[in-house]
């Protein structure tokens, strides 16, 4: 059964509200989840984690207040606090600056790809990832369906709470994404992962969705692989800091793929990753031995996201019953994109074995793009 469906529409506020009405259950499930997580991974308590979380509204708003605003409006709308809400957007800050202090923790991630028109076997620009973490996220997973008045209306696959993850929009912009770690990662506020990746999803061109990145310091490492219908696509590997710790590199053949660690040899500080996330290398050579072939197809991609060499910490992730149960990850969800059609293809959980719903959103993401249109 696919992830529940959540429509919002109007400004910030009232879309978080009604985010926050219609995903309560999960995002209830979600705070009380991560309560036992960052105790596990950080050792703080709750009112440690908020207390920490709180620092990052300043930059949040400074950064673009109508996010801290859809915040607000998911714990108007579920019931809860705001600081509750605000601390699982930065738990990836909390939980990875755990681990770049303590690299002995372990936890499943992403592996992602690109294909441009040239690769594709129907000429479209196709874009997805299978979502790797915790446990406990199967049950939180929920497809935000959003309609904006000023801005591009998109859809996202996230935990619910969250602002943002896998996603498309009207304009054409397509975003997966995976966590990294460097030595940097210290949790310092700055702009956090999601509200990054929720930035991306207002860009109209994937130059746009660069500048987004460019605008303000980061606090955590990431992997940003973006696409756009119009053919283009690039893939950023971010470090902490500011636009000198962005690293860009385009298609390969016409392919991109990226799993959890800075594969293009540019970071100054330890990769991390490497170390929590060992598989990461392995799951990277396994897409591009699967995905060789002078055309591909859905059917080639799906078949590599199911992919068991490796097993349990394959592609297809299943959970690794030897680490502890904070540090068991499987693949929660599945996720292609076919940005030409404005359709996507949901796995609610392993692809081995659940089915892909299709979601067509070509009526609903029909909105014009405020960039004029290129001349014939």
């Amino acid at each position: 059964m696919i992830f529940p469906r959540v429509h919002i529409e109007g400004g910030p506020r009232e879309r978080g509200r009604g985010y926050g009405e219609q995903a309560a259950e999960r995002v209830r499930r979600s705070i009380d989840a991560y309560r036992e997580v960052f105790q596990a991974y950080a050792g703080w308590d709750w009112a440690a984690v908020t207390e920490h979380a709180r620092a990052y509204a300043d930059p949040i708003a400074r950064f673009d207040p109508a996010y801290l605003d859809e915040i607000r409006g998911i714990a108007e709308g579920a019931g809860v606090d705001e600081a509750d809400v605000l601390a699982i957007n930065v738990r990836t800050e909390v939980m990875f600056a755990a681990k770049a202090r303590d690299a002995d923790r372990r936890v499943g991630e992403c592996s992602a790809f690109a294909v441009t028109p040239g690769r594709s076997a129907d000429g479209h620009t196709l874009i997805g990832q299978n979502w790797d973490w915790l446990l406990h996220s199967s049950e939180t997973v929920v497809v935000v369906e959003a309609q904006q008045p000023d801005r591009p209306d998109y859809v996202t696959v996230v935990e619910a709470g969250l602002l943002a993850k896998t996603g498309m929009n009207s304009s054409g912009i397509g975003l997966v994404t995976n966590a990294l770690v460097s030595a940097d990662d210290r949790g310092v506020p700055d702009v956090p992962y999601h509200v990054a990746l929720r930035s991306i999803l207002d860009a109209e061109t994937i130059s746009d969705a660069y500048a987004v990145l460019q605008r303000a310091s980061r606090s955590s490492s990431a992997n940003y692989l973006i696409a756009h219908r119009d053919g283009q696509a690039v893939n950023i590997e971010g470090a902490p800091g500011d636009f000198s710790a962005l690293f860009l590199t385009f298609p390969d053949d016409g392919l991109i793929l990226h799993t959890n660690h800075f594969a293009f040899g540019r970071l100054d500080a330890a990769d991390v990753g490497l170390w929590v996330m060992p598989d990461s290398p392995f799951r990277l050579q396994r897409l591009r031995e699967q995905l060789g072939g002078p055309s591909l197809s859905f059917k080639d991609v799906r078949q590599a996201l199911a992919d068991h060499a490796g097993h349990p910490s394959g592609v297809c992730c299943h959970a690794d019953e030897r680490w502890e149960p904070y540090e068991q990850g499987q693949t929660v969800a599945s996720v292609l994109m076919d940005l030409d059609e404005r359709r996507m293809w949901v796995a609610d959980g392993r692809p081995c074995t659940a089915p892909y719903e299709e979601l067509d959103y070509g009526g609903f993401l029909a909105k014009p793009a405020t960039v004029p249109a290129p001349p014939a």
